[in-house]
């Protein structure tokens, strides 16, 4: 299997051969998010569902005056969605959607920690054999005997928003 230098070189990977990420689990996973991208971790806030919104992002939170999308990782991945537990947070990231930096909250089960994965411990997820769609994986981190699952989370977003488009063009405002 080719090393993540050797295929698309990940954002915040480019001409460096560590990167700081954020870690945390979803039903039991451990993904991992880049620690520049992340705003901040909040408790679970009381959050308002947005009638006709898809289940990836179907509710907005308030996040310091300011109301953001509350989006689901697992809804991309295809887990199941259980009851939030006291170790459950919201991970407030900014990403770039349509060219405009955007503020998003992501819910979790569990956040870990902030730590360093090295490049050359990083895989691209394998073609055959994934229960997730593989462009939804930037790679995967081999560390201490587990993987770590790097979203690609320009890639969800962006197929997120493309599947809403047919209905949003065709709403008048």
């Amino acid at each position: 299997m080719s090393t993540l230098a050797e295929t698309a070189a990940a954002p915040g990977w480019t001409g460096a051969e560590q990167v700081e990420v954020l870690t945390f689990e979803l039903n039991g996973e451990l993904f991992a998010l880049q620690a520049v991208a992340v705003q901040e971790i909040m408790d679970l806030v009381p959050e308002t569902v947005v009638p006709g919104a898809g289940a990836f992002a179907g509710a907005v939170i308030n996040f310091r005056g300011k109301v953001i999308p509350l989006a689901d990782l697992r809804v991309a991945f295809g887990l199941e969605r259980g009851e939030p537990t006291i170790d459950s947070r919201i991970v407030v990231i900014e990403i770039d959607l349509d060219g405009e930096p955007t503020l998003v909250g992501l819910r979790t089960d569990r956040v870990h920690e902030v730590t360093t994965l090295a490049r050359a411990d990083s895989e691209a997820p394998p073609s055959v054999g994934m229960r997730w769609r593989p462009e939804f994986i930037q790679c995967l981190v081999k560390r201490e005997g587990e993987f770590i699952v790097v979203p690609d989370l320009q890639t969800i977003f962006n197929q997120q928003q493309d599947a809403r488009q047919p209905v949003a063009s065709t709403t008048r405002h």
